[in-house]
């Protein structure tokens, strides 16, 4: 018979069993569902629910199961439906009629939901830290690459000149909002839900802000009925893996074309790629294609469990079992991914030549063109004008800007000279984009230095 099964004549039927099982998922939370108990148990003592030396029979004894857990020597089972009554179960059996007592004053709602909290916040930890290597790794490359040319693009069409050192930055910004994002994922799960009862508290005088303090939770939460129904905060961590993954896919795109022979940026490192069955010559760029199409199961995670719990009646109902399995899921790809993608990053080798030609190439100057004019009192319009028609010009007969002779420049405009090589080179279109934020080296030093210092801030939420 069933912990619970005093109202039922029968136990559930195998086939219910196998369906309500969760214990697979479940067992995973051991930890934390043995550390909420021991401070439930010691509330309760320090309390005088139950006598001081039943408190301490079931601390010491569930400090010898988390033991035994930790060393693989407990194999939780379906006959005991779940991770909380498994452990409560096995409890009894070792510590006797004390164990009986461990569970006065909770419900497995308010059981469960604490164990949830302590989970999604050890999860944005994990993330937070993955990120913080990553972001260290982006931000060590970028000072390496003040200098290294390379197109800007929009529309995947030559834009104009940046350096790589400029490009890895803006992933930086990214992952940095990422962190952030985590640390408000942490904030929302930091309440501490025990108390709540099945839905409507409970009669017993129960001290929350004593297990608060024992599992170093910042506040507990105000309302019963949202204490055990909430599943806010594991959305807003799955929004957040979310976007991750999102950000990485953006990257990955890039990285698979900067490798391929049309652009030939970057080198694999071949303990990242792999090979052809039948093509000898193949390099094939799959760590980063794997991340890319990983993400449709974060994103996956995210909208199921919107869909679990939208239009679910207040208070706790057997549909939101469903959230850990997605949790679970979304956390292990998310950090799976994070670690492969930054050991593959720190193993990239650059083509610095190639970058440099292609920035040269496809006109990225041409706004440095029309600004040159603008700065000679030529009005935008007509400045623009002419540079586009230089453009036209130059492939029409297989030039670029700074392959054209002044007499050409001059058929465009009579203000054209000399200084118009210098103030369409790849040095000047970068160098002189200075303001915060472009890609000017030393404006690109001033956000590296500006991103340490936001990363120390971002991470320190999880200090």
């Amino acid at each position: 018979m069933k912990l619970w099964g005093g109202r039922f004549s029968k136990d559930p039927d195998q086939m219910v069993l196998e369906f309500d099982e969760c214990v697979e998922i479940g067992n995973r939370m051991y930890e934390q569902d043995i550390l909420g108990s021991i401070a439930h148990a010691t509330m309760l003592g320090e309390q005088g629910i139950i006598s001081k030396e039943d408190a301490d029979a079931i601390v010491q004894g569930l400090n010898e199961i988390l033991a035994d857990a930790r060393d693989g020597k407990i194999t939780w089972t379906i006959d005991a439906e779940d991770i909380h009554m498994n452990v409560e179960t096995l409890l009894i059996e070792r510590i006797g009629e004390a164990g009986k007592r461990l569970h006065t004053g909770r419900s497995r709602n308010d059981q469960v939901a604490l164990d949830n909290h302590m989970i999604v916040m050890g999860a944005c930890e994990n993330a937070g830290k993955l990120l913080k290597e990553l972001v260290s790794q982006l931000l060590e490359t970028a000072s390496q690459h003040l200098d290294t040319a390379m197109p800007g693009y929009t529309h995947l069409q030559h834009a104009q000149p940046i350096t790589l050192a400029h490009h890895l930055m803006a992933y930086v910004q990214m992952f940095l909002r990422d962190i952030a994002h985590f640390g408000f994922a942490y904030d929302q799960a930091d309440e501490m839900p025990l108390g709540s009862g099945a839905l409507a508290g409970t009669t017993y005088p129960l001290d929350r802000t004593r297990v608060q303090e024992l599992l170093s939770f910042s506040r507990i939460t105000m309302n019963s009925l949202d204490g055990v129904s909430n599943r806010d905060y594991f959305i807003d961590y799955l929004s957040a893996a979310s976007l991750v993954m999102m950000h990485l896919t953006r990257f990955c795109e890039e990285l698979i074309l900067w490798c391929s022979s049309e652009f030939a940026f970057i080198e694999m490192d071949d303990a990242f790629a792999t090979g052809s069955s039948i093509m000898p010559q193949k390099k094939n760029p799959d760590v980063a294609e794997l991340i890319r199409g990983k993400s449709g199961r974060v994103f996956g995670d995210l909208l199921g469990l919107l869909t679990t719990m939208k239009g679910l009646p207040l208070s706790y109902n057997k549909d939101m079992q469903e959230d850990k399995e997605l949790f679970y899921d979304a956390s292990d790809t998310l950090e799976h991914c994070l670690a492969v993608f930054t050991a593959m990053f720190k193993k990239l080798s650059y083509n610095k030549e190639t970058m440099a030609k292609a920035a040269l190439d496809g006109f990225t100057n041409a706004t440095d063109c029309a600004d040159y004019l603008v700065k000679n009192g030529i009005p935008f319009r007509d400045a623009h004008r002419i540079s586009g028609e230089l453009v036209a010009y130059c492939i029409q007969n297989k030039k670029t800007l700074l392959e054209l002779s002044l007499e050409e420049y001059r058929q465009f405009s009579p203000i054209f000279d000399d200084t118009i090589y210098d103030a369409i080179s790849l040095a000047t279109c970068i160098g002189k984009r200075n303001i915060p934020g472009a890609p000017a080296p030393d404006a690109v030093k001033a956000s590296i230095e500006e991103a340490k210092r936001r990363l120390d801030v971002v991470t320190s939420f999880f200090a």
